[in-house]
């Protein structure tokens, strides 16, 4: 059989050489691995943006739940039940806050709510079971009182910090005793709002008094 002559090609016009065949082939070669790999790019982007839809589309919508309203005056009357007496809840305005109502506390326990009169301050109060006396000056950094004022018949020791910062943010502070239990309003509220907490509180230190042998 006869030997084919070789094939000329078009571009050169001449038959290649072996050097220009293996050349030809081995473009071929990337030009195909190339459309390969980007073949390969495209599929795993749109398995990707696959999986997102899959995820935006399987988040609920909607608006996220409100946490639920804490009612101090309930939560008092639980752990008043557990220490075996009267545990304070102020009766305080019903347009106020409350962020927590809990108990604090390692060596002295302490039952604290915390309530937001308005966007610009907080008050907490405290109800400190039989502390010793020191309590109240370590819970306001050891601030000390300045002076006493009266409200509603009952003497309150009264705080007026003027370095805030140094005092973990409280500018004010009202402390009285309840008993062997010792109470203190504090925080970033001014001086009347603190007076309004006071006196609502007046019937249970009353009444936690009476309870002290």
């Amino acid at each position: 059989m006869a030997n084919r002559a070789p094939r000329v090609v078009a571009e050169l016009g001449r038959p290649e050489t072996p050097s220009e065949t293996a050349s030809r082939k081995a473009e071929s070669s990337r030009i195909y691995r190339s459309s390969q790999t980007f073949r390969n790019l495209i599929a795993a982007l749109l398995v990707t943006l696959a999986v997102v839809a899959v995820v935006v589309l399987g988040v609920p919508r909607g608006d996220v739940a409100a946490p639920p309203d804490i009612d101090v005056a309930e939560v008092a009357a639980g752990l008043g039940e557990v220490y075996g007496r009267t545990v304070i809840s102020p009766d305080v305005p019903d347009d106020w806050r409350v962020n927590a109502a809990k108990m604090e506390g390692d060596s002295v326990k302490a039952f604290t709510a915390v309530y937001v009169p308005d966007d610009t301050s907080f008050i907490r109060v405290s109800q400190a079971f039989d502390p010793d006396p020191s309590w109240a000056s370590r819970t306001l950094s050891g601030e000390v009182p300045d002076g006493t004022v009266t409200i509603e018949g009952i003497t309150w020791d009264e705080y007026r910090i003027s370095d805030s910062a140094r005092a973990g943010n409280i500018s004010y502070a009202l402390g009285t005793q309840a008993g062997t239990d010792q109470i203190l309003i504090y925080g970033t509220a001014d001086a009347e709002t603190a007076a309004t907490v006071a006196a609502g509180l007046t019937d249970q230190i009353t009444t936690r008094a009476k309870e002290t042998p």
